[in-house]
Parts: C-alpha cells; structure tokens; sequence
C-alpha cells in the first residue's frame, strides 16, 4: 500500500515534501516542473479516453508510466535515475510513426479530430514542462536525459497527432502564410 491517507495537512503552509523526504516551497522551481509533468500525464489520460488505435492506446500508456518515472526522477534530485534508453525508446517510436506519413511542406494549426487536437494539447503541455525543466536546471541538479526525453516527447506527440488524424480522416489544416 503506497497511500493509506491522502489528507496529510503536511502542505497548508505553503510547502510540499519530496521524495528523498527534504521540504521545499510550492512555488520553487523543481514543484514547477512536477506540476507540468503531472498535468502532461493527465492531459494524455484525457486522451485516452477519445478512439484510439490499438498501438498508440499501448505507447501513451507507456509514456505515462515513464511520466511517472519521471516525476520521481525529479522528486529525487539527489539522484540521476532516469534512463537514457527511454530517450532512445522515444527515437525508434517517432521514426516509426513518422515513416508513412506525407512530408510537410507547411505548418499545421493544431486541430483535425477531437483526438488529434488533444494529442496537440498534449504536445504543448510538453513544451510547458520542457521549459519549466530547463529553467530548474539553471540553479538546480536535474536528471540528465530528462530534458532530450521531453523535446523528444513533444516531437512523438506531434507526430501521433498526424497519425491520429490521418486514422479518424480528420483534415490537417494547413497555416496560411499572410501574404
């Protein structure tokens, strides 16, 4: 049993424990980063939740788990515990999905099926707790491969986006440069 009390009181004066049992406040840098990492893990249940095909339900339950991973990674700031080949991992996925899919010759405004849009929404959280990571590591230890995991994590779910639109036949919609 992980949990036998959720209401711990241990946070109303403005302050959350972390992993390795240290107190830090809810406005610091690391709490800034488990927050958009946390957020990111729900917005892909979101997804989850919409028509998916088999293959991607499995890799975003996969990627959730490694959110998790993540989290505690960065909950540990002692200890650098996040595996570079869940970057690696990420390669192969985004080569994999990418493979058959038309080459872009302009931007795509996020959109398409409902899926596809929240895959984008996914995208963009991403980006939020890239740039939250990066501002951590300017003043704070951070596990080495979580920042390329997160750059690559956004590319994925761009490109899983393309791929669940591509499934539903949803359009793309293409940015229509101001002439």
């Amino acid at each position: 049993m992980r949990l036998s009390k959720i209401t711990t009181r241990t946070g109303d004066k403005g302050t959350t424990g972390l992993a390795d049992g240290s107190r830090l406040v809810k406005s610091h840098a690391r709490i800034a980063v488990l927050g958009s990492t946390d957020e990111l893990n729900s917005q892909l249940g979101v997804l989850l939740t919409e028509e998916l095909p088999t293959d991607i339900r499995a890799l975003l339950l996969q990627i959730q788990n490694d959110l998790f991973d993540l989290g505690g990674a960065i909950a540990t700031p002692a200890k650098d515990v996040f595996a570079e080949s869940k970057v690696v991992w990420l390669d192969e996925q985004i080569a994999h999905y990418n493979a058959d899919l038309p080459p872009l010759r302009e931007f795509i405004l996020p959109g398409g099926s409902r899926a596809g849009a929240l895959c984008h929404v996914a995208r963009t959280v991403t980006r939020r707790a890239e740039r939250d990571l990066v501002v951590l590591s300017h003043g704070d230890a951070v596990p080495q491969h979580a920042l390329p995991y997160l750059n690559r994590l956004s590319d994925l779910l761009f490109v899983l986006s393309r791929c669940i639109n591509r499934v539903q036949a949803a359009d793309e919609t293409l940015w229509q440069r101001d002439n």
